[in-house]
């Protein structure tokens, strides 16, 4: 049996067609213009639940740099305060050495090295209170300002550390403690210096305080090795953040952005096949003769 078509038929099935090509058309010119796969969730939610996902691990890794920007920032300022410290240390050492030599110092000579020390005492301590954006690096989470009073008491919290996530499940001290590293109160390095100081000036021999001297000195260095060891973490989780960060990007570029120039091939193909649909219809669909009569 054979179907009768006609031309209202014939008519109302081109015009869907036309509608479908142009629909495809626009859309393709939207993603060329935009450069973007998805314009609206509609669009691709499965792709769109990809992107969201993609974009809520951006947010995290982001934020994971700006942590790890800080806690070198923090290792940095410390790092740089024990350079000083073990520099100023080597010199306390070697004017104790000199000022131990009883028979070859005059009462003067023995005074200018007593000063000598107050002066490294003071740098010494100074060094101890160093701060990063108003936080003592030596004094753990404390917001007193400063981690040594002028009694070499210590104002951080025992076991309280300051701390930076810099990665799922990875976190880094970036902190020194300043009691390990200077010793506190009566057993503090300040306090050494105070007595070798005060021995010199009484006409004590000070030899004997050489022992203590390099046993701060050794305990300087080991939290020194530490920080290094922190900070080397530190830089290895920066390389790494930034390995993800581009990883990341690429994975949402093959989700959301489109290839320019697929899609334009692909929005001439479709203007072609459009126009050449018009020139179809209009051959096939001729006016008849109802056309005439109304």
């Amino acid at each position: 049996m054979i179907a009768r078509v006609t031309s209202q038929t014939m008519m109302r099935s081109a015009l869907t067609n036309l509608q479908s090509n142009m629909s495809q058309m626009a859309k393709l010119q939207e993603q060329a213009s935009s450069q973007k796969l998805i314009g609206r969730p509609s669009d691709d939610p499965t792709g769109t639940a990809t992107a969201l996902s993609i974009r809520a691990d951006q947010r995290a890794n982001e934020q994971y740099g700006r942590n790890i920007s800080d806690g070198d920032a923090w290792l940095t300022t410390v790092d740089s305060a024990l350079s000083n410290a073990t520099v100023l240390m080597h010199k306390i050492r070697d004017l104790t050495v000199k000022g131990a030599n009883d028979g070859a110092l005059s009462p003067a000579a023995k005074e200018a090295i007593a000063v000598e020390l107050e002066s490294l005492q003071s740098e010494l301590l100074s060094e101890a209170n160093t701060t990063y954006l108003g936080r003592s690096v030596f004094a753990g989470n404390s917001d007193v300002g400063k981690a040594f009073t002028a009694t070499f008491a210590h104002t951080g919290a025992a076991g309280a550390s300051v701390e930076r996530r810099v990665g799922s499940g990875t976190t880094v001290r970036v902190d020194a403690d300043g009691a390990a590293v200077f010793g506190v109160g009566s057993d503090s390095v300040f306090a050494l210096v105070s007595t070798i100081v005060s021995d010199l000036r009484g006409g004590a021999n000070i030899g004997s305080h050489l022992a203590a001297v390099d046993g701060h000195q050794q305990a300087i260095l080991g939290q020194h090795a530490t920080v290094g060891a922190r900070h080397a973490e530190i830089q290895r989780a920066m390389e790494v953040n930034v390995e993800k960060s581009v990883s990341l990007e690429a994975q949402r570029s093959e989700v959301e952005d489109v290839d320019l120039a697929k899609i334009i091939l692909d929005l001439q193909v479709q203007q072609v096949s459009y126009q050449t649909a018009l020139a179809v219809t209009a051959r096939v669909l001729q006016p008849t003769l109802m056309d005439f009569l109304r």
